[in-house]
């Protein structure tokens, strides 16, 4: 078969996945290295709310997004799967344009948590402290999902001698003609663009750092993130 570099992954698909591999680490490291009386922890619980909504609107795109952005191009049941990692564990393996049932996979994980994440971080943000043991086991989950797709993509990497990390960057790969998509879909990125910008500037315009509060854009709820000295010494009495 006669292959050329084709586009394959569209912009609104890379800006995505770059922006939610930024910013869960950013929000992670925060977390993980400051507690909820500093002031940067909030910081964290606003990137949560902006990757949570990021993930609303790749749910969307898997619907109305270009050919491998869609979710029916990398549904893969367990068979699939299985012997896609048996192929990888023994040195072949099929190659895929697309998502392969790995990263399919990972994909699903991933947004599934983030959501979980997202959902969990804004009850607490709203009184509910019984979330934050699940809050915290799904962060944990999802670093062992990421993990998992960050060794997946070095065994594809070495397996397949083919940079992916790279074509999500450029969004080409080597491919047959018949298998690429015919535009990055430049106004759908600026629509992408505009709406989570436009969530983000909100939270982060409404932010007050002495109360550590912000609202919901558009909603009017009211957010408290995280726990100033003299409320933590108030829990205490």
């Amino acid at each position: 078969m006669k292959t050329t570099s084709c586009l394959i992954w569209d912009l609104p698909t890379r800006i995505f996945h770059w922006l939610l591999a930024g910013g869960f680490t950013a929000a992670a490291a925060i977390a993980f290295l400051s507690d909820e009386k500093s002031g940067l922890f909030p910081w964290h619980a606003i990137l949560g709310l902006v990757l949570g909504c990021m993930v609303l609107l790749r749910l969307a795109w898997g619907f109305i997004g270009s050919r491998h952005a869609r979710f029916t191009s990398f549904l893969f049941g367990p068979r699939s799967l299985l012997d896609y990692l048996k192929g990888a564990l023994q040195g072949g393996g099929e190659r895929h344009i697309g998502h392969n049932p790995g990263s399919a996979y990972a994909i699903f994980a991933m947004l599934g948590l983030m959501l979980g994440i997202a959902g969990t971080g804004l009850l607490l943000a709203r009184g509910h402290k019984a979330f934050k043991e699940p809050h915290e086991l799904m962060v944990y989950a999802l670093l062992a999902v990421v993990a998992a797709h960050l060794a997946g993509v070095i065994l594809h990497t070495l397996r397949h001698r083919e940079n992916i990390t790279l074509s999500m960057i450029h969004g080409r790969k080597d491919c047959d003609p018949s298998q690429a998509i015919d535009s990055t879909r430049p106004v759908s990125t600026i629509l992408f663009l505009v709406l989570l910008g436009a969530w983000a500037f909100s939270l982060v315009g409404n932010y007050h750092p002495t109360s550590k509060t912000t609202q919901l854009p558009w909603l009017g709820i009211s957010l408290h993130l995280g726990e100033n000295g003299q409320e933590g010494k108030n829990s205490h009495h």
